[in-house]
């Protein structure tokens, strides 16, 4: 993803907040697994 301006980095919405978020660096590798924008999100989610 390097040279990609931000307004064109793939989004996703957060299941617990409904609030869009983009693909960041730290999650380069594994992106297809993230669900929530947040670990405060994560561990407000109900099981």
């Amino acid at each position: 993803m390097h040279g990609v301006k931000k307004q064109h980095l793939p989004t996703k919405i957060c299941p617990t907040c409904q609030r869009p978020f983009a693909w960041r660096k730290k999650w380069e590798r594994d992106w297809e697994q993230v669900k929530f924008c947040s670990e405060r999100c994560k561990r407000s989610a109900k099981p």
